[in-house]
């Protein structure tokens, strides 16, 4: 049965609400018929019609959680922004939960384009999107795929199908693995299809990845922890993102006219996603890309940024130099950075 839609009214996001924007609920359907919830940010005292971004990521969070604070920060710097739940995540509607694919949640963007183009406070021609983590990579294939998206940011990017595909460091990418992959998975679906997988692991082992430390201090602790998130709690279903290991995203990112940054931390373990994706989508070709396109029609107005002394979860809000948000902020969010790559080409 499809969810019933109820949209939270206090403040509950992760991060303060900013004295200089207006803040709303907001909801919008997709062709697919799912009903997306997400909050509106727009300028106090803001006239006449402004440049849009829609806003997701990361992967398995919410709204209230990074791509919220993102959405805001540039709501600040006179945008109208938009952070969405995808679909079957959070407040949005789609059953089962926590379930990915990748059509749909290219047309997640799509649709938030649509919602932001009928605001009468937007101009329509000026409308970009900004992806996080995992949605770094579904907004480069939805930058792709739609050409009123004229500006795209993909930060600290994963390609959720080669990593899907191929396992973490293209470590399992040969054909034994990937058969023993879909067999555990076709297991799966007869055994028990609404298995969840779990968030981020926890109790954290003493011996965890540097990477796996950092989601931990994000998603299960106060600095970035919400009960709607799946990372922070239950995570995707077993067989939730079975579609995306055999899908390829990024196949034709090689033809985007518009402008894109991709930008990373130089100390992330997810910097190899960033940086193949930016050359496969400049050059036609890139380490861990198994085709070879032409070079890019446009690549002048493509950019590279990699932010000294980053990690991957220091793009969800800025990083802190002690644990669960304690310290002092180290602000490695270049704020002002996205504010001119996007007044650059959202004019």
């Amino acid at each position: 049965m499809e969810q019933k839609l109820e949209l939270t009214q206090e403040w509950d996001k992760v991060f303060p609400l900013s004295e200089k924007v207006n803040h709303q609920k907001v909801t919008f359907k997709t062709q697919y018929g799912l009903t997306l919830a997400a909050d509106l940010y727009t300028p106090k005292d803001s006239k006449g019609k402004m440049a849009a971004i829609a806003v997701s990521g990361p992967f398995g969070a919410v709204k209230e959680q990074c791509s919220g604070l993102y959405a805001m920060k540039m709501a600040e710097r006179g945008f109208v922004a938009l952070a969405f739940d995808p679909s079957y995540t959070g407040e949005s509607s789609g059953e089962p939960r926590r379930t990915a694919s990748p059509d749909i949640n290219t047309e997640d963007f799509m649709a938030a384009v649509d919602f932001l183009s009928k605001q009468d406070n937007v101009d329509a021609e000026k409308i970009g999107i900004i992806g996080i983590c995992g949605w770094g990579g579904i907004a480069l294939n939805a930058a792709a795929a739609d050409t009123r998206i004229k500006a795209t940011v993909a930060s600290t990017m994963y390609d959720m199908t080669r990593v899907s595909g191929n396992g973490y460091f293209d470590s399992e990418d040969k054909e034994e693995s990937r058969h023993a992959a879909r067999e555990a998975m076709a297991k799966q679906r007869l055994s028990d299809p609404m298995a969840m997988a779990g968030g981020v692991i926890d109790p954290l082992p003493d011996d965890a990845p540097q990477f796996v430390k950092d989601y931990y201090d994000y998603y299960k602790t106060p600095r970035g922890y919400h009960k709607r998130s799946g990372n922070s709690n239950d995570g995707w279903r077993v067989i939730g993102t079975q579609a995306y290991a055999n899908s390829r995203f990024l196949y034709y990112i090689n033809e985007i006219r518009s402008a894109v940054l991709v930008m990373h931390g130089a100390d992330a373990h997810s910097r190899y996603f960033g940086e193949a994706a930016y050359h496969y989508m400049v050059d036609g070709k890139a380490e861990g890309y198994k085709f070879v396109g032409e070079p890019n029609p446009n690549p002048e107005n493509k950019q590279l940024l990699i932010i000294p002394g980053a990690s991957h979860c220091d793009l969800y809000d800025g990083g802190y130099t002690e644990l669960v948000g304690k310290g002092e902020p180290k602000n490695l969010i270049p704020w002002d950075k996205l504010e001119e790559f996007f007044k650059t080409y959202l004019r």
